[in-house]
């Protein structure tokens, strides 16, 4: 998206005084002092007025924020709480019951034989979930396995996708952290099932890659 003069429209919520520019001084009244109605680009709040500008007139279209982002001078922590939320109650899950894992450990397959379900709500699910891996790690593996259904899902896809909303619900605030005296160590873990995808035969690798 590309926004002609895109400073200029930004609001001021304080006063702002500035001098005349060069070129632009009233022989008149050459000690008096333009007060600004916008911001105009230099100046410090310019950025901030636009950005509050902006974020109004989309939040306005039905947009929102997906990611909220907590700096203090000793941390960082990021989370998408509302996103989350948004999603529980477009999918009907804000009054669901918890659970404490975002998936089963019995492995899914293709389903062959069960009950064909519109992919449309499964594709939907699928999409917010994979939005949300943006700062929900914790998620990332069962919304990958269970992406692999949205050719032909089935009432047992679609409860599997549905269990990590269940899980989302206790855990709706989670987040990375980043705390100010961290290092910068990496550790790497990797793993594999053994021929896990009942319907291949293929084995799934994972990994996981931590900062201290």
């Amino acid at each position: 998206m590309n926004v002609k003069i895109a400073f200029l429209n930004g609001p001021l919520k304080k006063e702002v005084y500035v001098n005349h520019p060069d070129g632009f001084v009233d022989p008149h009244h050459p000690n008096k002092v333009y007060h600004l109605k916008k911001a105009l680009y230099g100046l410090k709040k310019a950025s901030k007025a636009w950005y509050n500008e902006l974020s109004n007139f989309l939040v306005s279209k039905g947009f929102s924020k997906g990611i909220q982002i907590h700096q203090s001078p000793r941390d960082i922590f990021i989370n998408q709480t509302k996103y989350a939320q948004e999603i529980l109650k477009k999918h009907g899950m804000t009054s669901c019951d918890s659970v404490g894992t975002p998936m089963a450990t019995k492995p899914l397959d293709a389903d062959l034989s069960g009950t064909f379900i519109d992919q449309t709500k499964y594709h939907s699910m699928i999409g917010a979930l994979m939005y949300l891996t943006a700062s929900r790690l914790d998620i990332v593996h069962a919304t990958c396995y269970y992406a692999r259904y949205q050719a032909r899902p089935t009432k047992k896809h679609l409860g599997e996708v549905k269990r990590i909303f269940w899980y989302l619900k206790n855990t709706i605030n989670m987040g990375p952290w980043y705390p100010k005296d961290a290092g910068f160590e990496l550790t790497a873990f990797s793993n594999s099932d053994h021929v896990g995808c009942l319907d291949l035969r293929k084995s799934t690798p994972g990994g996981r890659i931590s900062m201290r």
